[in-house]
């Protein structure tokens, strides 16, 4: 019998995760959490016992949403301290339910540790919590997108919960619902608007594991290609003359870095290649290893442009760049006109590249 009640906790349970929470109804108390920060410490809603005004927001690293709002949270952080106002983070997603191809407008996931690193390139000054192991402190508080903010008093009591504001776009914005809020409790007055909807990115909630892994698929399917490319081809495409910026790997199948390196380039163009981005590789293995090289492409799933040089290597040295020295691996980062952003020989570092990536093709909307 008790075995029975097992299985039937655990299915209900189940059932839990097909349905999207709601959110917190104002007049709720704040659910309880202990969750771990960035910066080494586990925080519970006791760390934050003496603030007059408790304002959590859900919020992520990949979602061009949540990224247009952090200098917002940060600059609220800035106004308010003084207040007795605490602000603190909390990061809802599951990374193995977060698609490469959500990361179009990032250089970095939702794990804890791209948490780390997104927390230190961008100087949070609050507390960032990870509650993506199960979810289950942020399936009580019921965030519908990234960002979602819910405002407690000093009571704990729920205000306020929904947008920060009306403007996603930076400066945009004309209606501060969230500061309104927390000036009128800081007043003593009742918040006039205690409800909006919020706008961004949906939740990452675990049970959304199998459309992540679906997409695993999906690419595993995908056609691979391999052309060949001469010296005036090449000359054409450095011109770079749409409007898509290029990053172009130079590769073969006998160079051991470049193999080693190969797999970033296959996430890079999952994550880019629906944005102004294109990624090309070409193959310096000699014409007559086309098959393999053709293979070695197949096995990585690298659907991307993909050429094998067919002419003199020393031209294409000269052609491609004439910084390089021509070591392999080699990659270039181009921008529409021909603008050599990056040039890397040997590894690249992909997490740099990402960020130069992005940090040029945008990182909002």
């Amino acid at each position: 019998m008790k075995t029975m009640l097992t299985i039937f906790s655990l299915f209900i349970a189940s059932l839990a995760f097909c349905i999207d929470p709601q959110p917190l109804a104002i007049g709720a108390k704040a659910p309880d959490f202990s969750l771990p920060g960035v910066d080494g410490r586990t925080y519970t809603l006791k760390d934050f016992a003496d603030a007059k005004i408790l304002v959590i927001v859900f919020t992520c690293n990949h979602c061009p949403t949540a990224q247009a709002y952090e200098a917002r949270i940060k600059q609220m952080v800035i106004d308010y301290k003084s207040k007795g106002v605490s602000v603190i983070a909390i990061s809802p997603n599951d990374p193995m339910s977060v698609r490469l191809d959500e990361l179009g407008y990032t250089d970095v996931s939702d794990s804890f540790d791209e948490m780390k690193i997104r927390a230190k390139d961008h100087a949070f000054n609050f507390p960032y919590l990870y509650d993506g192991e199960n979810s289950e402190a942020s399936i009580k508080y019921g965030p519908q997108a990234t960002p979602h903010v819910f405002i407690f008093d000093a009571n704990r009591t729920l205000r306020y919960t929904g947008r920060i504001d009306d403007g996603e776009k930076p400066g945009s914005a004309k209606t501060h619902d969230a500061k309104a809020a927390i000036d009128a409790m800081l007043a003593g007055k009742p918040v006039t608007v205690e409800k909006t909807k919020t706008f961004g990115c949906s939740i990452k909630w675990p049970d959304k594991r199998d459309y992540a892994a679906k997409a695993i698929d999906e690419w595993a399917a995908e056609k691979v290609a391999l052309d060949e490319l001469t010296v005036e081809q090449l000359s054409t495409l450095l011109k770079n003359e749409g409007q898509n910026y290029k990053l172009i790997n130079v590769w073969a199948t006998w160079c051991g870095p470049c193999v080693t390196e190969f797999p970033e380039f296959v996430n890079m163009n999952r994550m880019y290649r629906n944005r102004e981005f294109e990624l090309i590789t070409i193959s310096m293995d000699n014409l007559e290893k086309k098959t393999n090289a053709l293979n070695f492409l197949t096995r990585k799933q690298a659907s991307m442009k993909n050429f094998i040089f067919n002419g003199n290597k020393y031209a294409f040295i000269e052609a491609l760049d004439k910084n390089w020295q021509g070591a392999l691996p080699y990659t270039l980062f181009i921008a529409p006109g021909g603008k050599i952003i990056y040039g890397k020989p040997g590894l690249i570092d992909a997490l740099e590249l990402k960020k130069i990536i992005v940090e040029h093709i945008g990182r909002i909307y």
